[in-house]
């Protein structure tokens, strides 16, 4: 029998996640194991939502199709990406989460900044080999160590003023990537108990209305209000990392 409460907090959080998934290619599932601990342990709510990320990746492919992928840029992103994550994996054991919470977190909040005080207009930069290379890498080990992989990658691809539809397709794609190679890892950290799975089901039709409706707002929105969005979730993510970095120095 899976408890009401926890079943409302999973379906808000499942459904927040592919909102995002659907409207901006993802980039925001950071909020997920914060808000189920608010019902189930950490552990468990990150073995909970690895095979539901996976799901939304499945039913957003319908969205976002190979035209809206930028190749380039992926070339680049999706090897150091996996290289990042294998560093990730090595170091796990011995980094501390707190810094690498907190330097990701002031480092987006000084991009966002910036961005914000220049008048929240795209200033187009070129493709650079270094930077994607270094944004792919920082992704990886940033999502094993700090579960923190959306800032960097949008920190790359913000700047190259992609269409919006692009700049989502990309970011779908990229996370793609992270999401399948971290499901195995999950389960066997935190082995589903039967009434997981049975919430889990009950997720699934949430993962196809959030996607679905967060595709429509995509539509809707035009390139400003696109990146507007798109930078004020980066904030939102710098924010959380911060308060959970400082949290864990014992400085909150």
């Amino acid at each position: 029998m899976v408890d009401p409460l926890t079943l409302a907090v999973a379906a808000l959080c499942v459904f927040i996640i592919s909102f995002t998934k659907g409207a901006f290619g993802g980039g925001f599932a950071i909020i997920g194991i914060p808000l189920l601990a608010l019902v189930m342990d950490p552990l468990v709510a990150g073995a909970f939502l690895a095979p539901l990320f996976c799901v939304g990746d499945v039913v957003a492919l319908r969205y976002w199709r190979p035209s809206t992928w930028s190749r380039p840029d992926l070339q680049i992103l999706v090897p150091s990406q996996v290289v990042g994550m294998g560093l990730g994996f090595l170091v796990l054991n011995v980094a501390d989460r707190r810094f690498f919470a907190v330097a990701i977190a002031l480092i987006t909040l000084v991009f966002t900044a910036h961005w914000f005080r220049g008048g929240r207009t795209v200033v187009e930069r070129p493709r650079s080999l270094g930077k994607g290379i270094a944004a792919g890498t920082a992704s990886g080990v940033t999502s094993m160590v700090a579960h923190a992989g959306g800032p960097p990658v949008a920190m790359y691809l913000l700047p190259l003023g992609l269409p919006k539809t692009v700049y989502a397709g990309t970011t779908y794609l990229f996370f793609v990537v992270s999401n399948f190679a971290k499901v195995g890892p999950w389960l066997v950290l935190a082995t589903p108990a039967p009434e997981l799975w049975v919430l889990m089901a009950l997720s699934v039709p949430v993962i196809v209305v959030g996607v679905w409706v967060g595709w429509h707002l995509h539509q809707r929105l035009d390139q400003r209000r696109m990146y507007s969005a798109c930078y004020g979730l980066l904030v939102v993510v710098g924010l959380k990392l911060l308060w959970d970095g400082l949290k864990g120095y014992g400085l909150l």
